[in-house]
């Protein structure tokens, strides 16, 4: 039997992201989502907020502590992974998110144009110059061509 293991998320973060670094160098962190949804009780709709733990390795968790802080809403895809541990003599056990992508997305961080882009964290990309943004509003046979070396306007793009 095969097995499938993914979760896509969107919420806001519940705190502020910490970095930290393990012996092996690699950058990791710990991130609280809070991810709303409505339900109807009685005669009202309440918002009802489910709580998740999501860690990050490497670069991921690097772009994480730079640019989000409480409240910036993100989208994560990852997988579950369950953690056990023994306290007082009980087993304990918590599922918890592996993140393996992550997108920041506008919304109630108040971090000004940073937040409001969206951008990939797995593979992080600069925000655009002002003569890239130009660029981007040039006819879009011009765009091929300064965008793909060799590249001619007249050549067809088979897609």
């Amino acid at each position: 039997m095969s097995a499938f293991n993914r979760v896509i998320l969107v919420g806001n973060l519940t705190r502020d992201v910490e970095l930290k670094t393990i012996p092996s160098g690699t950058s990791v962190c710990e991130i609280g989502l809070a991810v709303n949804e409505k339900e109807k009780r009685g005669e009202e709709w309440v918002e009802v907020a489910t709580f998740v733990d999501i860690t990050l390795w490497g670069r991921t968790a690097e772009v994480a502590a730079e640019y989000l802080s409480k409240g910036a809403s993100v989208l994560v895809e990852g997988r579950l992974k369950l953690d056990t541990w023994e306290q007082e003599g009980n087993k304990r056990s918590k599922l918890r998110v592996v993140g393996e992508k992550l997108q920041m997305l506008g919304g109630k961080s108040g971090g000004g144009q940073q937040q409001q882009q969206s951008s990939s964290l797995g593979t992080p990309a600069p925000y655009p110059s002002q003569q890239q943004q130009q660029s981007n509003q040039q006819a879009p046979s011009q765009r091929v061509q300064q965008e793909i070396p060799g590249a001619n306007a007249s050549d067809d793009i088979p897609f």
